[in-house]
């Protein structure tokens, strides 16, 4: 037999110890430092040439909608239990004067064409054809639209298969399409934009002109019915004159503030005299039971409202855009900042919100409506919820809800804002 033969095993080596002083292993970050760490990212995210007024104007536009609408549209529930609209603007007229504040559609119209215009002047500049531009602008307001026209269509049919009340299924479609109209008004205006930039200021002037000779038609000829029909042009003609003036803004127009003070002067006195001797509601949302609305389709009242709002943004960019803009870092260099400032903190809400802008906007009316409907399916009402908006109780409840309302809204928008844009083109949107 063949010998063995045992060798001694080999010794381990063992890495050689650390000479130099120790790293400290790294700390994990509270949620707090998270925070920080995000909002700063944010900030150092976005162009210094960004005019952040324009984005801050967007956000408090969209903001008074979804308020404005969470405050007048009431869903009440019926002896027979099924669900109606109402609004305490219809049993509260002394109300009226709250729209003049949650009714901010003319700022978002200007804004759209601000960037509307600027966006159309860049890719003539880099060559790219109207339709190239046109579809892609269309396409960020379609993805989510289609999106939300799909889902509410299902809830329809699921509605209709379970035998629910006519009334409740009109109640609940005609609140969540509603939001349709304003994109659909928009689409058709930014496919303007091509004229809008070459003469928005004129254009602007011939729009209000349609607007107050539709007007006039209603009243004579108030024994026909085609001046009503006819009044629908102003739907959007009137939202043209404040995009136009966003085109002028683009295009350099005011630079002073001669201009924006005319405009806020001019429109109020001009809507303030429409009110007291021309007739027109002092309302500038529609109200159940009234013969005449300033929004539906919007009156020359609406659109001297709306000059005013143009006057009060343009003069307002100034203090805007400092509310949102941390001081830059004077001295000699020093380490990066680990604290976010309240100044980046407000930026950072309003660039989430932009970037979903669209999505909060289809959406909002669900967030009320699942929170109206979840409560009734486990058989409970609620005041502020349920009930008759006739009382300033009501109100008060309503106060109350917001805050549900704003935690169903942030689900939805979670679940829906990849249809609005591509993942990877989210850090910053363009202006």
């Amino acid at each position: 037999m063949t010998d063995l033969e045992l060798r001694p095993p080999s010794p381990v080596r063992r890495p050689p110890l650390p000479t130099g002083p120790l790293r400290p292993l790294p700390t994990r970050r509270t949620p707090w430092q998270a925070l920080h760490a995000a909002v700063l990212r944010i900030d150092a995210a976005t162009p210094t040439e960004r005019d952040r007024a324009i984005d801050v104007l967007r956000a408090l536009a969209i903001a008074g909608v979804v308020l404005g609408h969470w405050l007048v549209s009431g869903v009440v529930l019926q002896a027979g239990g099924h669900l109606v609209g109402d609004s305490p603007l219809g049993h509260l007229p002394g109300l009226a004067p709250v729209t003049w504040i949650l009714q901010p559609l003319a700022v978002f119209f200007l804004v759209g064409g601000r960037v509307s215009a600027r966006s159309y002047a860049t890719a003539r500049a880099r060559g790219i054809g109207y339709r190239l531009w046109l579809a892609q602008r269309l396409a960020r307001l379609l993805r989510p639209a289609t999106a939300f026209a799909l889902t509410w269509g299902l809830v329809w049919l699921g509605l209709v298969l379970a035998g629910t009340a006519h009334e409740t299924i009109h109640t609940l479609m005609w609140l969540a399409y509603s939001p349709l109209w304003f994109l659909g008004v928009y689409a058709l205006l930014i496919a303007a934009t091509p004229l809008v930039h070459k003469a928005g200021a004129r254009i602007a002037v011939v729009a209000c002109l349609v607007v107050a000779a539709l007007d006039a038609s209603r009243v004579l000829f108030a024994d026909s019915g085609w001046p009503d029909t006819l009044r629908l042009l102003n739907i959007p003609a009137g939202w043209l004159v404040p995009y136009c003036l966003g085109a002028v803004w683009a295009a350099g127009g005011f630079t002073r503030r001669r201009p924006a003070v005319a405009l806020l002067l001019g429109g109020g006195g001009a809507m303030a005299a429409l009110i007291l001797w021309g007739g027109y509601p002092a309302s500038m949302v529609g109200v159940p039971g009234s013969t005449l609305s300033n929004l539906s389709p919007p009156t020359l009242a609406a659109v001297a409202f709306g000059l005013a709002q143009t006057g009060a943004a343009l003069l307002l960019r100034g203090p805007l855009r400092r509310a949102v803009t941390a001081p830059a870092p004077t001295g000699p260099a020093t380490a990066p900042r680990s604290r976010a400032r309240w100044a980046q903190f407000l930026w950072a809400a309003v660039a989430l919100l932009n970037l979903s802008a669209v999505t909060v906007f289809l959406w909002h009316q669900t967030a009320m409506l699942t929170t109206t409907v979840i409560p009734l399916g486990l058989g409970h009402t609620f005041p502020g919820l349920h009930t008759s908006p006739d009382s300033l109780a009501w109100i008060a409840a309503r106060f109350g809800w917001i805050a549900v309302f704003v935690v169903a809204l942030l689900v939805l928008a979670t679940a829906f804002r990849d249809r609005e844009g591509a993942r990877g083109n989210r850090a910053i949107i363009n202006q």
